[in-house]
């Protein structure tokens, strides 16, 4: 299990590294995947990006206004709920992130092995604990 938070340290570092490369903090980074990655019925509110990145609604507002200024997002009140802003990723935020997660693949597939060991090992608590339950992780 060591190797693996330490994996996941590394990583967490490098793909902060890669983000601040192109000019975004890791925060910022995270936010804009959120919102390309939300597959709701609308478009992202700030207030499903708040619960998402587990910040405060008005640390969200703040958030989507840097990314605002940055013309990576826009924001717009719901058609249907005026009180609801919803947000959309500009044309903008595409390369960008596509940059940052080609970036973050290969260094994700370098610690690819820590994942894989972690997992035979998790299989194997799981045989041990259950022998007769059949369950797979």
């Amino acid at each position: 299990m060591g190797a693996f938070r330490l994996a996941l340290r590394k990583f967490s570092a490098f793909s902060e590294s890669a983000a601040q490369a192109n000019g975004l903090t890791a925060q910022q980074h995270q936010a804009l995947l959120a919102v390309r990655a939300y597959g709701g019925p609308d478009p992202m509110s700030i207030g499903e990006l708040a619960e998402c990145l587990l910040i405060k609604n008005h640390s969200a507002v703040e958030l989507v206004g840097r990314l605002v200024a940055r013309g990576l997002v826009t924001r717009s009140p719901s058609e249907r709920d005026r009180r609801r802003i919803e947000l959309q990723l500009t044309a903008e935020a595409g390369p960008i992130l596509d940059e940052i997660t080609r970036k973050n693949l290969a260094e994700l597939s370098s610690t690819a092995p820590v994942f894989r060991d972690l997992l035979k090992t998790l299989r194997r608590i799981a045989e041990r604990a259950t022998p007769d339950s059949g369950d797979d992780l």
